[in-house]
């Protein structure tokens, strides 16, 4: 069926255009932002591969990229042309990835300026990214809507606009089609990963999905390795699986294989589809999420019908609802989440009734259907063309 046209959206991503050919979870999102639009009737143009990030915090490079922001609009105007977008749409914007120029290309056009994934961190303020901790809250007051995928970011969000209302929750999400696809075939594809990965098809399996990358992933895997070295030897067999690459990954390896010895699979990266028979065919997804923003790996497994033991972090409790679709422990508290870990890996009652309710939740609230729902009912309450 041909869908609607509404109009044009123009999209940016200051902090990694939706083309960039490193994967990672902002990537991942901005293609999904771009399918929603899609969906919603509004065909996006990338309006600018421009990228802000300033990893360092350097006031002369923030300095530049302001004095830069005039030209870089009047860019963009040109490269989006005629018809004027119906909204301009900058996805994930913070202290060291502002977006410079989105608020003046869109005013010259006529256009709303909305943005998704917003976060203001006031301790910021003073600091070597103060330039562009200003500058987002510049975005911020400017913005016609304010979409938050992360609901932990609306408290700061709130002080800065003038209309509550202008911030407005936006659950993640993503395309559910082929996790429910995966779920349907769960029974075969465990018996083929049995034999593939040399696994005992009766024992439990976990999951773990992350990129191995210094900072906050690796602090993740290592908080695992942690809560699995807790568990007892009374437990019924089980078994981790561990979906992920990148330079952290003989670290991770070694402090996995020390805390599982005997009991861990390694895999490497995978794509989506390949990614998704993972998820159907194990029992239990596990991730501490160490400063996790919400956890896309989490969503997934969700959408496939796994239930989930994660810490209770940033805005994960939007993705695993605690005591619906998975257990929520504090984050750090390495025994919690080993004893959560345990009181699953005992009760595959309990694990059933919990990937179920996650697959309907996801159904019902984060499916790329449901966004585009939202994208559409958000274009009625801006000014039209």
């Amino acid at each position: 069926m041909t869908r609607r046209v509404v109009g044009r959206a123009a999209f940016y991503a200051p902090l990694k255009p939706p083309d960039d050919p490193t994967p990672s979870g902002d990537r991942r999102v901005a293609r999904l932002l771009l399918q929603a639009l899609e969906r919603a009737g509004l065909p996006p143009v990338v309006a600018s591969r421009f990228r802000s990030r300033d990893a360092q915090g350097d006031p002369a490079r923030q300095a530049r990229m302001a004095a830069l922001g005039p030209a870089l609009a009047r860019r963009a105007v040109r490269r989006i042309g005629a018809p004027r977008p119906r909204i301009w749409l900058t996805y994930h914007l913070y202290y060291k990835a502002a977006d410079w120029f989105g608020p003046e290309a869109a005013a010259a056009m006529g256009t709303p300026y909305v943005v998704a994934e917003a976060s203001y961190a006031p301790k910021r303020a003073g600091g070597p990214w103060d330039l562009a901790h200003r500058r987002v809250a510049e975005a911020v007051r400017q913005a016609a809507a304010v979409l938050c995928l992360n609901p932990n970011d609306a408290a700061c969000l709130l002080p800065l606009v003038d209309d509550p209302a202008r911030i407005v929750d936006f659950p993640p999400f993503l395309n559910v089609a082929p996790y429910r696809q995966a779920a349907r075939r769960r029974g075969p594809t465990r018996a083929a990963l049995a034999v593939t990965l040399d696994l005992p098809e009766d024992a439990v399996w976990l999951l773990a999905v992350g990129m191995m990358r210094a900072g906050d992933k690796a602090a993740s895997y290592a908080a695992l390795a942690a809560a699995l070295g807790r568990l007892g030897a009374d437990l019924p067999d089980w078994r981790l699986i561990v979906v992920g690459d990148g330079p952290a990954r003989p670290a991770v390896e070694a402090g996995l294989q020390a805390a599982a010895p005997g009991r861990v699979a390694f895999v490497g990266a995978l794509d989506e589809a390949a990614l998704a028979r993972y998820y159907a065919a194990a029992d239990l997804m596990v991730w501490p999420a160490v400063n996790e923003a919400f956890g896309m790996a989490l969503l997934e497994a969700q959408a496939t019908g796994l239930a989930a033991v994660a810490g209770d972090v940033g805005g994960v409790s939007a993705v695993v609802a605690r005591g619906e679709s998975g257990m929520l422990t504090p984050a750090g508290d390495h025994a919690a989440f080993a004893a959560a870990l345990d009181a699953l890996i005992r009760d595959p009652d309990r694990r059933l009734a919990y990937g179920a309710a996650g697959a309907r939740r996801v159904a019902a609230r984060q499916s790329l259907e449901a966004a585009s729902a939202r994208l559409e009912a958000l274009l009625e309450t801006l000014d039209g063309p």
